[in-house]
């Protein structure tokens, strides 16, 4: 019975998801054609990743670990862990005045209607090609120097392994911040990986745990940077807080 439960629960994702797409795909087709549109676009991005992320039970608690605050006209890489689809809506939701980009798989730009609009909001990347994952940091770069901030997620997927908390960072985000002077605003979502893990048998609405770790400035090395960020998210998934 519970395991019917979550298949329909999941299938409600897919009803959702359709009907939410139709009411904001024209807005979002029209306004990412140019690129100075972009922040009007991302108004409508951020309803639909709202309205995905209430609409399937999730609520989230923020907890900030440091005294430092976002800087509303200051571009950000930002960073986290990566274990569920939701996580993708998050960034959306914390960032109400930062257009984002995100950096993904280019093989996604193949679905119908989404792929179109995709490969124009996103910088998109083929880890196939060396010369793809080269210059997505210029193009990052040109995004960010728009007003744009940008969503990477270090460790490069969800590993297979669910055992695991939190794999290894790869080093795009720390060489865009490095090499172009970015701050880095560091957070760790927390529940996620068992609420809404990509097992479609499994998962349950609730409360996610949203830390704020830190803004790093790039005047750290690269290494010192990737090691930081990683402690500051591996601490706040082990650490014990209601």
């Amino acid at each position: 019975m519970k395991t019917l439960l979550v298949y329909v629960w999941r299938f409600w994702m897919v009803i959702l998801g359709t009907v939410l797409t139709l009411i904001f795909f024209i807005p979002v087709y029209i306004l990412s054609i140019r690129q100075k549109d972009y922040k009007f676009c991302y108004f409508f991005i951020r309803l639909w990743a709202i309205g995905m992320f209430y609409g399937m039970g999730f609520r989230y608690k923020m907890i900030s670990k440091t005294d430092q605050k976002i800087d509303r006209s200051q571009p950000y890489v930002i960073i986290s862990n990566h274990t569920s689809i939701m996580d993708v809506m998050l960034p959306c939701i914390l960032f109400p005045n930062h257009p984002l980009c995100y950096v993904g798989k280019k093989e996604l730009e193949k679905i119908p209607i989404f792929g179109t609009v995709y490969k124009r909001v996103c910088v998109m990347v083929d880890r196939n090609s060396a010369r793809s994952r080269a210059d997505v940091y210029r193009r990052c770069a040109e995004r960010m120097q728009k007003g744009h901030s940008v969503v990477i997620f270090p460790e490069g997927g969800v590993p297979d392994d669910t055992s695991i908390v939190l794999d290894q960072f790869k080093d795009g985000a720390f060489i865009l911040a490095t090499k172009h002077q970015f701050p880095i605003a560091v957070f760790s979502f927390k529940g996620l990986k068992e609420m809404f893990p990509f097992d479609n048998k499994k998962g349950y609405p609730g409360v996610v745990k949203v830390f704020f770790n830190d803004i790093l400035t790039p005047d750290l090395s690269l290494k010192e940077l990737r090691e930081k960020a990683f402690n500051e998210i591996q601490f706040s998934l082990i650490e014990k807080i209601k």
